[in-house]
């Protein structure tokens, strides 16, 4: 066995080279699955996304687990995650700015009624002028008041957005309201005009999206989702769409990615859909912070950003 530490690739084969080349440059053995042999017990640390169920608990050796994203959901919806290996999530504060710069997008478009704007082109017509709600009047609630929903909402209030937070527990972020715990969630959902989730998806948050947090929300409210499609309940913001009840949404996750062709999200004309874009890792920063991540753990050390199985972030 080399006795370089060896990392197993657990990524679908056509990423290899987005990978490999970074990777590369480190003292490591890099193995891809599905394309090079190896024995499970000479695997020391994985990169992987969304591994198959089961699959990490036969390695018997594996002294550390490193997720692509930001997300670790897959990883911990595996009721045989080996939960004593460290799992590691991927944060670039590249990813958090253009996760906020999504956010705000998409967060302007509907303010200033972009969607009508682009139907009256569609007809040649010039749309009759439309005064948006004032911004100072207009609330933002953001689910998720951590890294990214704190960069996001420092972004809207400077845009002078009355913005607030719902997160665990109470943050302090200057000019943001926090609101926090199951008993606040009620209060903070009636003064958000604007829904923007950024929430880790853990049992205690799955499904949050739903048909009560619409009928709370303040009429003519507006969603987005750039966490995860497990947040959601589709079904429930389709009907609180075309009750009248919400104006619409913005979603880039889902509960099945890709998207299928006769999902009917794809054709609600309020329902604005992107393909899981909202922020891309870069392979090259992400391979070095995986590179980082085993020189530290060959030390010893334990990473800052190692997950914690019970709370799921």
């Amino acid at each position: 066995m080399s006795p370089r530490p060896t990392l197993l690739l657990l990524i679908p084969v056509g990423w290899a080279g987005l990978w490999t080349p970074w990777l590369g440059k480190a003292d490591l053995n890099v193995l891809l699955h599905g394309r090079d042999s190896y024995r499970p017990d000479a695997i020391d640390y994985v990169l992987s996304f969304r591994p198959p169920p089961g699959f990490l608990k036969t390695l018997p050796n594996l002294k550390t687990i490193f997720s692509v994203g930001a997300g670790v959901d897959a990883f911990l919806a595996d009721p045989e995650f080996p939960s004593h290996v460290p799992l590691v999530r991927f944060v670039d504060p590249q990813l958090s700015t253009e996760m906020a710069q999504y956010v705000v997008l998409h967060t302007l478009l509907f303010h200033r009624n972009q969607q009508v704007f682009d139907a009256a082109q569609a007809q040649g017509k010039w749309a009759q002028q439309m005064l948006p709600r004032g911004t100072a009047d207009t609330r933002i609630g953001i689910l998720g008041l951590g890294e990214i929903g704190g960069i996001a909402g420092t972004r809207l209030r400077d845009l002078g957005f009355a913005v607030s937070g719902w997160s665990r527990t109470h943050k302090h972020v200057p000019g943001i309201k926090s609101y926090a715990g199951d008993e606040e969630l009620g209060a903070f959902l009636g003064a958000s005009d604007i829904a923007i989730c950024l929430l880790p998806l853990t049992a205690g948050t799955r499904g949050i999206l739903n048909a009560k947090t619409f009928a709370t929300m303040p009429k003519g409210g507006y969603v987005i989702n750039v966490a995860r499609g497990g947040h959601l309940i589709e079904a429930d913001l389709i009907a609180a769409i075309d009750s009248g009840h919400l104006a619409g949404a913005t979603l880039d996750v889902f509960e099945t990615e890709p998207l299928p062709e006769d999902n009917p999200l794809w054709r609600h004309p309020r329902i604005v859909v992107t393909p899981h874009i909202a922020a891309i890792s870069d392979p090259r920063v992400a391979a070095q912070y995986v590179i980082d991540g085993i020189e530290g753990a060959e030390r010893g050390e334990r990473h800052e950003h190692t997950v914690d199985p019970g709370r799921g972030y």
